[in-house]
This record gives C-alpha cells, structure tokens and sequence, in this order.
C-alpha cells in the first residue's frame, strides 16, 4: 500500500470531491480547479526529444480482475451518448466505479494511468527511455515526486479501460481510439517536496 499522506492526497481528496459533484452539492470552482491537481502531474521524461515536462490527466486504475466487469458498464454508458445529461450521468458512474468506499477495494494502487492525446515529446521520450517522473503540485505548499518504469499500451485491456474511461465524460469517439496510446506508469519511488518539515525531497516510498 502507499504511503497514507499520499493516498490522502492523491486518491481519497479527488474521491470527496467527485461525490460532493456527484450529490449535487455547489462546490466553487476554485476548489474544483485546486482538486483537479490530484489529477494532472507534470509528467517528466528525457530522450531524444530532450528533457521534457507535459502537463497529462492521470489516475489509479482497477486491479485487473475487476476492469472487464467495469468496461462494460462503461460501453454501455458509451452507447447512450445521444442522451440528456451525458456528462452528469457519466461522472456518477466514475464515482461508483472508481472513488466509492466499495471501489476502494477493488483499486491497484501499484500503477497510474493516462493518454497520449499528442504524440511528441513524451511519445518519443518514453519509446527510448522508460523512466519518468510525475510530479504533483498543489499550491502553496503540497507537492510530491513520484518515479515510475512506464509501459505503452496501443492495444489491449488498458489501452481500452483509459480510453473509454475518458469518454465517460467528455463526448465519446471510440472511432479515435486506436491513434490515442495509453500509458502505465508503475510506481518506484515517492518523495515528498512539499515545501514542509517532513518534506523538502524526503523519501516515504518504499
């Protein structure tokens, strides 16, 4: 298991805030903004592209077992997506799915995943050299570094689960699928930067 102030941080905050969103509680877009920073890392990697840091929405994916029960329920929100409130319905979904108490259990807290929605420097870095770096900040203070081996998935099971997850909220294109790889970053290493006294680069993982 990860480190408690990490998983706080990085899991169960962003989990509060989707089911605050979910029961239709107001919630002011600064707090909205400042959560989404559990969410999208500066993701650091270095090749012939140059060293590089690209901003990518990235999260916890479920422990294989349960992503095909998951896909499905996915595809089948998919296939509704010329249905009123798409986007509402399909953030409910995530929540039970991905933040719920229940979802918890079912979660691989060994890797993080995301998309390649570019193809330039983080594509060719990662194709020569597969080690990377995510590294979160929340003003002022919290940040943490996370070092990780990644894998590119241009088909199969992940490649899948991400790109449909993503289409859960915004308007889905499954046509687009195959041009948009998909990242598995396995967790290495966790430092903490926060700019606090057990911070300032201290090592909490493993």
């Amino acid at each position: 298991m990860l480190p408690e102030k990490f998983l706080n941080w990085a899991y169960h905050r962003r989990a509060r805030l989707v089911e605050r969103q979910v029961i239709g509680e107001k919630v002011h877009p600064r707090e909205i903004f400042l959560g989404f920073t559990t969410h999208t890392p500066a993701v650091i990697t270095f090749g012939s592209a140059g060293l590089n840091g690209s901003i990518k929405g990235i999260g916890f994916l479920p422990k294989t077992e349960f992503i095909q029960e998951i896909l499905d329920i996915y595809f089948e929100h998919i296939e509704t997506a010329d249905q009123p409130n798409y986007s509402d319905r399909g953030l409910k979904i995530l929540y039970e799915q991905m933040w719920s108490k229940s979802a918890f259990e079912r979660t691989d807290f060994s890797i993080l995943g995301t998309l390649e929605l570019a193809k330039s420097h983080t594509w060719t870095n990662l194709h020569e050299n597969n080690m990377a770096t995510l590294l979160f900040y929340e003003p002022p203070a919290i940040s943490f570094e996370v070092r990780c081996t990644a894998e590119i998935h241009i088909d199969g099971v992940y490649h899948r689960f991400l790109n449909a997850q993503h289409d859960m909220f915004h308007h889905p294109n499954p046509d687009v699928w195959q041009n948009r790889p998909a990242y598995i970053f396995k967790i290495d290493e966790i430092y903490d930067n926060s700019a606090t006294k057990d911070g300032f680069g201290t090592p909490i993982y493993p």
